[in-house]
């Protein structure tokens, strides 16, 4: 009876799993779909789960008008450069925090926990002040210094660091390691869960920001892929076709990063304590 109970426990978990995930697939499908949907029969507005003559004029169109691949680009660009900034800053703050020993470092850390409580629209006009008091509005690095560093993943690298066996640390510092040398050699090379998963927050959050790149940037041809997708909203209507064809290439890239990273993004969150 109770082989039973558990075999009758285990086909409902698998079937509530696969229809959560059909319903949070089908939003990608649908971009898939309509993407290949030709205009008059988006227009007819008689769409099917799938189109009957799949096409690649939206794609086509989307190209011939707007200059995609440099939009493209700049967002790779982009989120590269503030991926290795924003990585580097958070493994060194969350060893800093983890293990070294200063006047206050408890209350900076509160202080910077508080600032996640922060919304994002809030620090906008500061930010905005800052680049141009610098000179860099209008620059791409108008849009990758302010976020150079995040909250969030400092406390996540404090916590998968503070995981670390200290012992090893101690020992390293006994035969005459400094800090940098502990960070480097010891820390890093058992932190490869911890900065896939950085990389990828860091990524996805970059490449899809679309509030302060639009503020920060200024010439038509710095603009990121978030910014285009404005483009095709038409004064009387939108090109839903174009914009589906545009947003699948979009998002394409984090798909494949997603699934790449995969395993270490699940193994990162579970080592740091967050569940």
């Amino acid at each position: 009876m109770t082989m039973s109970r558990r075999g009758s426990w285990y086909k409902t978990r698998v079937t509530i799993a696969v229809a959560s995930c059909a319903v949070m697939l089908f939003p990608l499908y649908w971009m898939v779909a309509v993407s290949f949907t030709s205009s008059r029969e988006v227009r007819s507005r008689s769409l099917r789960l799938w189109p009957s003559d799949p096409t690649l004029d939206n794609f086509q169109r989307v190209f011939d008008r707007f200059p995609v691949w440099t939009w493209f680009g700049n967002s790779v660009a982009i989120a590269v450069v503030v991926t290795l900034i924003t990585v580097s800053f958070n493994l060194m703050a969350g060893y800093a925090f983890a293990h070294l020993r200063f006047r206050g470092s408890g209350v900076f850390f509160i202080v910077l926990l508080s600032t996640m409580m922060l919304p994002v629209q809030v620090i906008m006009v500061p930010q905005f002040e800052l680049v141009t008091r610098l000179g860099i509005y209008g620059t791409y690095w108008g849009v990758i210094l302010p976020t150079a560093a995040s909250a969030f993943g400092i406390f996540l690298a404090r916590q998968f660091i503070i995981g670390i066996p200290r012992e090893l640390i101690e020992a390293a510092r006994i035969d005459g390691a400094g800090h940098l040398r502990v960070f480097v050699s010891i820390v890093l090379p058992m932190c490869k869960p911890l900065i896939a998963v950085l990389t990828l927050l860091t990524v996805l959050s970059t490449w899809n920001d679309f509030a302060w790149p639009l503020i920060a940037l200024k010439e038509n041809d710095l603009f990121t892929l978030p910014i285009g997708l404005l483009y095709l909203q038409g004064e009387f209507g939108a090109d839903y076709g174009g914009i589906m064809a545009f947003a699948l290439i979009s998002v394409l890239p984090m798909v494949v990063l997603f699934l790449a990273f995969q395993r270490y993004f699940v193994q990162g969150f579970s080592r740091s304590g967050i569940r």
